[in-house]
């Protein structure tokens, strides 16, 4: 008969065997391994890919003006020599010269950008009003990262295009003056995005600062619950590389312009220094916790099998490193740096223009000494 001290004595003794269920288990308990590797790949991949992007960042300081000045050497020396081919200059070097010019112009452009003033009228704004202008910023920075790289092709192709094809272009002069517009306009925008982060980490409170940490761990929200295949994931993983770069750069430019208001003394670094950790551990967090919950939910396997070695992480190192192979081959299509702006979204020009202009505005040369500095910092 059923009774309440049968049903007690029942619940009490009953016995259950997990094997009758193996492979559930097993799968279970694979997931759980599979998130406990998830921050070491990542970070193989997110530490691989930063190098890449810096590598692609510094070219723009270091090989690309040796290489426009190859390039123009080449152009007046042209006659001593003789043309031995229709072109007057290789495609590579057409190339070389516009990214030159079109980084000297926005330079020179962007002295009529007060920076002081700028950050003034941020200053006086409201916190949730500068928490939406950011939001806004980061959206306006994919899109203009986006499209910004086809603007730059379509100048490159239009520079080098062969001439017996029939024309079906406006013209390399218009090309140029967008390909100018859009580098002045995006390093502007990145400016902004340094300015309101500057703004963050000096406000007294904090609380701009912790609203916009938290703001990255929304992010999750919009990703884990997507479907995602291999592919995407590998997008992903590229945004977020460009992302974190971008960041390390704000924030390099964020400590440039607090530590020239504050003469360069090192105890002011000590005071920014908790700031600029909490930024990047949160961005690190963010990253893992994202890429771990998609991998769960997609059951996307995260680590490398003996009988396929190249799995998700592993195999997106071996794209990005396919990448940087190609490029430098003899009948290479396209320069690294293209290569990477097409591949992550990173486009190193209005950046580089940025910072170039803060430094320059920070860090005052003068002497012999100083020169030699420089020269010594180019070099290594």
């Amino acid at each position: 008969d059923l009774s309440l001290l049968r049903f007690i004595s029942a619940e009490l003794t009953r016995g259950y065997f997990l094997e009758h269920n193996e492979a559930k288990y097993t799968e279970r308990r694979e997931r759980v391994y599979t998130c406990m590797r998830i921050p070491k790949e990542l970070e193989k991949l997110m530490f691989f890919g930063i190098f890449l992007c810096l590598d692609a960042f510094l070219y723009v300081f270091t090989l690309l003006p040796l290489r426009v000045f190859l390039a123009i050497f080449r152009f007046i020396t042209l006659p001593c020599y003789g043309l031995r081919d229709r072109r007057l200059l290789q495609p590579a070097q057409v190339c070389d010269i516009l990214k030159g010019v079109i980084l000297v112009i926005c330079y020179f452009m962007m002295h009529y950008v007060d920076y002081s003033m700028m950050y003034h009228l941020i200053r006086g704004q409201s916190v949730i009003k500068l928490y939406i202008i950011y939001n806004m910023l980061e959206v306006a920075d994919r899109l203009f990262s986006s499209f910004g790289q086809d603007i730059l092709d379509a100048l490159y192709w239009t520079a080098t295009e062969p001439k017996e094809r029939k024309r079906a272009h406006i013209g390399v002069i218009p090309h140029f003056f967008m390909a100018v517009l859009y580098v002045f306009l995006h390093a502007i925008l990145i400016m902004v995005q340094a300015t309101t982060l500057n703004v963050a980490f000096n406000s007294h409170n904090k609380s701009l600062l912790t609203i916009m940490m938290s703001n990255n761990f929304v992010e999750i929200k919009g990703s884990v619950f997507k479907k995602f295949e291999k592919n995407n994931l590998f997008q992903m993983s590229n945004s977020d590389i460009k992302e974190r770069f971008t960041n390390y750069v704000l924030l390099l430019i964020v400590c440039l312009r607090n530590m020239e208001q504050f003469s360069w003394n090192p105890d002011h670094l000590w005071v920014l220094f908790p700031d600029v950790c909490m930024v990047v551990a949160s961005e690190i967090a963010v990253d893992i916790v994202k890429h771990a919950f998609i991998t769960k939910f997609n059951d996307i396997t995260a680590d490398v099998d003996v009988m396929d070695f190249f799995q998700v992480y592993s195999e997106y190192r071996a794209s990005l490193a396919f990448d940087l192979v190609s490029s430098r081959q003899k009948n290479a299509y396209t320069d690294y740096s293209d290569s990477v702006s097409r591949r992550m979204g990173f486009i190193p020009l209005p950046l580089a223009v940025l910072l170039i202009r803060v430094v320059t505005s920070s860090i005052k040369v003068q002497g012999v000494l100083a020169y030699v500095c420089v020269v010594l910092f180019y070099c290594g």
